[in-house]
């Protein structure tokens, strides 16, 4: 079972951040303190968003001092995937980031990895290799295809002691940042796009980037939840374990913005909507260097089992689901 005391953060951190400046000073034939970033998956729109953030030559603060250097494309036979790849690609490669064909070839030129694959499901036999040879690690949303993946990559990364950290970037929106586990929210509401991907639970595609929002303003500590369905909407309302209810709307048709509202003691405050990439690039930037996750694994594991859960009590007709029941599942299946 995955514990906080034994992920030994301390003594990991603290040689991660030795090696770092170890990075810094041995990569001087791509400039003065570079830290070489490879990315695996060059099948979503984040790859060449990332890729010029980090690639700025102007770049400043905790941004300065990275380069994406190589990429290996992957992908899958799902359309997000399939006909994306060559374009995201080809974008990349005229950034000057260099091509590789396998994951093996990738990790020889980098000192940290971005595992960017829009398709979940294959996270789990990525991010192995990458564990395996001790290169720290950002997984970009969905952290896995499943529950038991994701659980899988947590205490792989822990048995080998290497850094990992997930997240979808409207986390990190200076909206949601502002009202994050406010003092004296008694409960919340989320709602966006809401768009699945066959072979993998609901809301793991587009339903996450709610999700975690509600979890930015909740923190964790979900103890069960119901999920209803509207022919457009799915509404997933989760009972913390102080009492506190948080719910997260998803909206499956049409365009739908990103937002949110906080319910305080005295006053409702809504989420001041926008946002964009950089605030999770500086976030990853900091976790590259320092080794340190900005949120705990047992919050990101415990986002996948919201998510397991939705779809179990869909499955239940609206029942209430325990997130304790979907994690002994998981764990006994991997």
């Amino acid at each position: 079972m995955l514990a906080s005391e034994a992920m030994r953060t301390s003594s990991a951190s603290w040689i991660f951040a030795v090696m770092s400046v170890i990075c810094f000073n041995a990569n001087s034939a791509f400039g003065a303190e570079v830290i070489r970033m490879g990315m695996i998956g060059l099948d979503t729109s984040h790859v060449p968003a990332f890729t010029k953030i980090f690639n700025d030559p102007k770049a400043t603060g905790e941004l300065a001092g990275f380069k994406v250097v190589a990429g290996y494309p992957g992908g899958t036979d799902i359309p997000p995937s399939r006909d994306r790849v060559k374009k995201f690609t080809a974008d990349i490669q005229q950034m000057g980031v260099e091509i590789v064909d396998n994951i093996p070839a990738l990790l020889t030129k980098v000192d940290v990895v971005l595992l960017m694959s829009v398709d979940g499901r294959i996270h789990l036999q990525e991010a192995e290799p990458v564990i395996a040879a001790g290169k720290p690690l950002f997984i970009d949303k969905p952290m896995a295809g499943s529950l038991r993946d994701g659980i899988k990559i947590a205490e792989l990364a822990q048995a080998k002691e290497v850094p990992w950290f997930s997240s979808s970037s409207v986390r990190y929106y200076p909206g949601f940042q502002k009202l994050s586990k406010s003092d004296g929210l008694i409960g919340a509401q989320t709602w966006g796009a809401c768009t699945y991907l066959e072979g993998t639970p609901d809301m793991f595609y587009y339903g996450i980037h709610g999700i975690e929002a509600l979890y930015t303003l909740m923190g964790a500590g979900c103890e069960s939840l119901t999920r209803t369905q509207t022919t457009d909407t799915d509404v997933v309302t989760g009972v913390w374990k102080d009492g506190r209810v948080g719910s997260y709307r998803g909206i499956r048709k049409g365009k739908a913005e990103f937002g949110g509202v906080a319910f305080m003691a005295k006053e409702i405050k809504p989420v001041e909507v926008g946002g964009g990439y950089e605030a999770l690039c500086i976030e990853i930037a900091k976790f590259f260097r320092t080794g340190k996750a900005p949120i705990p694994p047992e919050e990101t594991l415990e986002i996948l089992a919201f998510m397991e859960a939705a779809d179990e009590s869909k499955r239940r007709g609206g029942a209430p689901v325990k997130l304790e029941e979907v994690m002994k599942i998981a764990r006994e299946a991997r």
